[in-house]
């Protein structure tokens, strides 16, 4: 569907290009069916009708009303005669694209739709009315946008029933009205775009499309009869109104057409997609990843995934065997915080962080609630930041970050209402019950949290304001970004460590390496968020890397790239960001090196080992500019087993950094030239080289652990005979087999074959990696280190 890009805002000159090179080098946006831009594609390529895309490329349009405010006329054009779409067809004002790389800028952000603003398609407009009509004196901000239509149209009118060509858009449209046509100067179209203008009021308007010998657009019939004539309540009719008020305007909703008869088929064949009641509406609110349901989610097949039998056993060990133990049931949790208040906080922190949710709970107790409060706390402020229509502007969103840790956190009765979506909307809502707890934490821990808040609210205000459309600027700005959202929280969290007693005062120094740590896994979320964050209109993957690779000068140029250029320049951009962030492994191993407790190395492990994975299942993988990237959840399961020393997490560093070096060869060797393979290379040769003794060891203490699976194997069918047959579950030791079959009843079913799963489980983890340790482990557990708790 991308296809390659040529349009840029230096180059683009109309009246030096012929349709077929407007064609060929125009980059439209290309949208999901929520008007997400996912990608670009060459004009050509998005109005190919064909049987791989039967309705061509989904992308954005616009179409210009211009009204005559004396006379009450609207400006009619005829398509020209040598237009490849729709041509000899009459049609409003001016109606065309949006492109990609120019300037000013055409790609307008889900906020610009909100708040009806859409500068984008208002300066496409301008370029577009000079360029077909030598329109020259209409003002951008004075264009009214209306409301969006999403239809699509075979020209078998022009082409015959099996069309190559057709329109499949979200149009916008924008009304513009002037005092008087004769304050303009005469109308000069250009020949290759425009056959003829006529200025016509309603009743001839009618007239003209009841006469059988003209031809009008497809688009243009679906706005006249839905809403610029309809009696009474038509813009046309109330144009003064629609001009001057917002009662006309729907931000929200998107019009979804199939076309007039005569328009289905084409060379795809393609018939209705729509139901006659059908509006699209943003997002789904209930879905966490991929832009709250604006992208797919890429997951591996069910079966996939159980073919990894030691990821199936690593899941099985812990949900049933071995499961990370919540501490939030200790008495010293329960007597120093609010029962209800604390509930709340539990369950939030599950809704908005599954994954973050078990690891903070393992913690020990006499800091597990100061590290649950912290995350939340910045969870809230984060919401804040992402939230791109819920402000009236960017300075009263910049007021709230900034005001956050003296209001948030200070006033027991600060809520706020209607900003984020699903449970992070609540979050914020509700949080008078965050802050009560928060104000329940020792002091120390409170001065801690109070100050990261500030600090990195202060830096996300520093951002509030770019505008991230295209990515930050440069590396030095990408880091300085993650270093606010993400360096401070590794900064916050050594600091608490270090008050809470469990670590060396010492820790709370280390602020290079926390903030490195940090970086590792912000730099991992913003690699794998490609299309996220550009659906969502504020991008972080830096300028200086990514436009080596974009042809179009756009950083929507990678997005579900389908030709090879297209394909090949993402990977290598994708590969140089991937490598960045892997050189910042041997930091992240320092740091934990420097850990003593073993629930906190544990805390700090396991998000690392899922960023080194994910970093793996990123590289060379094109599945980053079509979705979101995720690892298998067995994986992740086995991941979290192999977190208890720090043996094991320098084996699962070493085995990723072999896995990507093993692909950048692979690659190399099938032809794939990528700037950045040695320096991949040497970034993934330096975590081995730390990593190596420990990965040796592991996988001698497996060759020997594999000696004793026979036993196993006959152990657990034995315990399987034994469990189903004879075992003592509503019946008597006594009983023969026959008769135990007969009288077993459904719940003993399940509870015997419970029971055999487990054997099994057990059998299997007691001659697995996940019980074996390389080394005698240097980590004492938090009851070995804990200080004496105060008595409440």
């Amino acid at each position: 569907m991308a296809a390659e890009a040529t349009t840029t805002s230096t180059t683009w000159n109309g009246n030096a290009m012929s349709q077929s090179d407007m064609m060929e080098k125009d980059t439209v946006l290309v949208l999901d069916h929520k008007d997400n831009v996912i990608g670009s594609a060459s004009k050509k390529d998005s109005h190919v009708f064909e049987t791989k895309q039967a309705r061509g490329v989904l992308h954005r349009a616009f179409s210009v009303f211009l009204f005559d405010e004396s006379t009450g006329e609207l400006l009619l054009q005829q398509r020209a005669s040598t237009k490849i779409t729709f041509p000899n067809v009459w049609t409003n004002t001016c109606c065309s694209h949006p492109l990609h790389g120019m300037v000013p800028n055409e790609v307008d952000t889900p906020k610009d739709v909100a708040d009806g603003s859409v500068m984008g398609v208002k300066n496409a407009a301008i370029r577009k009315l000079d360029h077909e009509l030598r329109i020259t004196s209409l003002e951008a901000s004075k264009f009214k946008f209306l409301t969006r239509l999403h239809y699509w149209a075979a020209d078998t009118v022009t082409h015959g029933p099996s069309s190559p060509w057709g329109e499949h858009e979200i149009d916008y449209v924008l009304f513009y009205t002037i005092p008087n046509k004769s304050v303009m100067p005469e109308l000069d179209p250009h020949p290759d775009e425009v056959d003829a203008v006529k200025w016509v009021t309603k009743t001839k308007l009618i007239e003209m499309m009841n006469d059988p010998q003209l031809l009008f657009s497809p688009w243009f019939r679906i706005i006249v009869n839905r809403w610029l004539l309809p009696d009474k309540t038509g813009w046309w009719e109330n144009l003064q109104e629609t001009m001057t008020t917002d009662k006309h305007c729907d931000y929200v909703n998107i019009h979804a057409f199939d076309p007039p008869t005569e328009h289905l088929g084409g060379g795809g064949n393609a018939g209705p997609m729509f139901d006659s009641t059908t509006t699209e509406k943003q997002g789904d609110e209930m879905k966490k990843q991929g832009a709250y349901g604006k992208i797919k989610t890429h997951k591996e097949s069910k079966i996939s995934q159980l073919i990894h039998t030691d990821e199936v056993w690593a899941a099985l060990t812990l949900l049933y065997i071995k499961p990370l133990k919540s501490n939030l049931e200790s008495e010293y949790i329960h007597t120093k915080f609010n029962a209800d208040d604390l509930a709340f906080c539990d369950d939030i922190l599950g809704k908005v962080s599954r994954s973050f949710a078990a690891v903070i709970r393992q913690l020990p107790s006499s800091m597990l609630v100061d590290i649950l409060i912290f995350y939340l706390v910045l969870r809230a402020l984060d919401t804040i930041e992402d939230d791109t229509t819920s402000f009236a502007s960017q300075e009263e969103k910049m007021k709230y970050l900034l005001n956050f840790h003296k209001t948030a956190l200070v006033d027991p009765t600060w809520t706020l209402k209607g900003v984020g979506l699903a449970d992070e909307k609540r979050l914020l809502e509700e949080f008078p019950k965050c802050q009560r707890v928060y104000a329940a934490l020792e002091p120390q821990a409170r001065r801690v949290i109070a100050d990261i808040t500030q600090r990195m609210a202060t830096g996300m205000a520093e951002f509030v304001d770019k505008d991230l459309g295209q990515g930050t600027r440069d590396i030095s700005e990408y880091n300085r970004y993650c270093h606010f959202v993400a360096g401070l929280v590794g900064e916050g969290l050594s600091r608490l460590f270090a008050a809470s007693g469990l670590e060396k005062p010492s820790m709370a120094s280390e602020l290079h390496l926390s903030d490195q740590m940090g970086l590792f896994l912000q730099k991992v979320n913003i690699i794998r968020d490609y299309l996220e964050d550009y659906v969502d209109g504020r991008a972080w993957w830096p300028q200086t890397v990514w436009k080596k690779y974009s042809l179009s000068g756009d950083l929507g140029y990678f997005a579900n790239p389908t030709t090879k250029e297209v394909q090949t320049k993402a990977l290598q951009c994708l590969n140089e960001l991937v490598t960045d962030a892997l050189e910042l492994g041997p930091d992240c191993l320092a740091y934990m090196s420097k850990l003593q407790c073993e629930e906190v190395f544990r805390f700090c492990a396991i998000p690392q080992v899922m960023a080194i994975s994910t970093l793996d299942k990123c590289y060379g993988n094109l599945d980053v500019f079509t979705g979101v990237v995720k690892i298998r959840k067995g994986l992740s399961c086995k991941l979290i087993l192999n977190t208890n020393t720090l043996n094991q997490v320098h084996e699962t560093f070493y085995n990723f950094a072999t896995s990507i070096m093993k692909k950048a060869r692979k690659a190399k060797a099938k032809g794939f030239e990528d700037p950045s393979f040695d320096r991949t290379i040497k970034a993934c040769e330096a975590i081995c080289e730390l990593t190596m003794d420990a990965a040796a060891a592991a996988a001698s203490a497996r060759r020997k652990s594999t000696v004793a699976l026979p036993i196993a194997l006959g152990t657990t069918a034995f315990a399987s005979y034994m469990a189903f047959f004879y075992g003592g579950v509503g019946g008597s030791s006594g009983t023969t087999p026959q008769f135990r079959l007969g009288a077993l009843q459904a719940a003993e079913s399940q509870k015997v074959l419970r029971g055999i799963m487990l054997v099994c489980g057990a059998v299997f983890y007691l001659n697995s990696p996940f019980a074996t340790t390389t080394s005698t482990s240097s980590l004492k557990s938090a009851n070995d280190l804990e200080p004496k708790l105060k008595k409440v």
